[in-house]
């Protein structure tokens, strides 16, 4: 995966193929399989390419079809479905092998004035007192080694979650997750780079909620773990490089799938953006 900033703007510049059509390329990666956030981002980049200047997305929403193949570029062919005075959507279909991996469809709005209220942003320690997530990763030293090798591009700390000991009451929640996410590096401010790059990040962690309550996380043995859907809401501008919160819960499992939300804080305090997510969550005790 990216290791750099730099490596991670490698992968949103799509290459055109022709009009609504592009291309886009894989990074080097130990991973079975293409990274979710990786082909959400670069269908939602395709997507924005074709979208004139004066609208900003607001939502997504995204099926992840099928394993992509980290060994051949992906094909992104963008549908225009509406362009109106005050909002536009496109759906993205991504391909490989001749196949659909993908389907996102993506609204935009021309950013207007109205009501506005939000969430107030829960009390958290500073991002700057909480370990990074591959300090307090269970299993031998090799599991941090790896996440470390993957997602370099991607400063994660651990601000505590309702299992016992870590330090967040779940109230009458059933589980709940903190961490502190920033791209490790400095974007380019546009928002189009910006909203591309959280949407890169936004899926590496968010099933993993649905996990804490059964005392298990993705690496456990014996999990298999893979998003089904994803959808995101943007409410406010915010800064992908800046440390934003990702206060996440899940509330059910069931029928080998569990579902995960989040809201987006950034560290002065604003909501952001929401995150849902559902995925695949089986789990197989080991001999």
């Amino acid at each position: 995966m990216p290791q750099s900033v730099d490596e991670l703007l490698q992968l949103l510049d799509l290459e055109t193929i022709e009009n609504d059509l592009f291309r886009g390329q894989q990074p080097d990666t130990e991973l079975q399989r293409v990274f979710g956030g990786q082909v959400a981002a670069q269908a939602l980049t395709a997507a924005t390419r074709t979208v004139p200047a004066q609208y900003v997305v607001h939502s997504l929403h995204a099926y992840f079809l099928r394993p992509g193949d980290t060994a051949v570029p992906i094909v992104y062919d963008v549908d225009t479905l509406r362009e109106g005075r005050s909002f536009a959507t496109r759906r993205v279909l991504a391909r490989q092998h001749g196949r659909p991996i993908f389907a996102l469809t993506v609204d935009y709005q021309i950013p207007e004035e109205g009501l506005d209220h939000a969430d107030r942003m829960p009390s958290v320690p500073d991002p700057e007192d909480c370990p990074t997530l591959p300090e307090i990763m269970p299993g031998p030293p090799e599991v941090a080694e790896r996440w470390n090798r993957e997602w370099a591009t991607l400063d994660i700390r651990y601000a505590g979650d309702s299992r016992p000991g870590g330090g967040v009451d779940a109230g009458d929640l059933a589980t709940r997750s903190r961490l502190w996410i920033r791209i490790n590096g400095e974007l380019p401010a546009d928002d189009r780079t910006q909203v591309a790059a959280f949407t890169y990040a936004s899926d590496l962690t968010l099933l993993a909620a649905a996990l804490v309550p059964h005392g298990l996380y993705i690496a456990s043995p014996g999990m298999q773990a893979a998003s089904l859907d994803h959808a995101i809401w943007f409410h406010r501008s915010f800064r992908a490089d800046e440390w934003w919160l990702y206060d996440q819960t899940s509330p059910s499992a069931s029928g080998g799938r569990g579902l995960a939300l989040a809201r987006v804080f950034s560290r002065d305090g604003r909501l952001v953006a929401t995150v849902a997510q559902e995925g695949l969550i089986r789990h197989r005790d080991q001999p």
